[in-house]
């Protein structure tokens, strides 16, 4: 699934670890948003990681899903071009 996360963070050391943890998941595409392809389980272990590390009175982080037709929509203007995770293998056999 994709996954769009956004997060606004109160204080440096917890801003700074939960970006770390969201490298971990997807690409960084603006200041406080990710882009990220996850399966149920990494999206519930990413859940899990950020929860234990914010502080819920201050701190929040949301987890905007976007449908394949949505995703196809997304526009963009400038930045990074998104990484193609697309992996290919190649078979080394010859035939001759």
């Amino acid at each position: 699934m994709y996954v769009v996360v956004s997060y606004d963070i109160s204080e440096d050391k917890r801003r700074t670890k939960i970006h770390s943890i969201l490298k971990s998941y997807g690409q960084w595409v603006q200041y406080s948003i990710f882009e990220c392809e996850l399966t149920l389980t990494q999206y519930a272990k990413l859940r899990s990681r950020l929860a234990k590390q914010i502080k819920p009175d201050t701190d929040s982080i949301r987890f905007y899903f976007l449908c394949a037709c949505c995703q196809g929509k997304v526009e963009r203007i400038g930045g990074e071009q998104p990484r193609d995770e697309t992996i290919f293998f190649v078979d080394g056999a010859s035939d001759g």
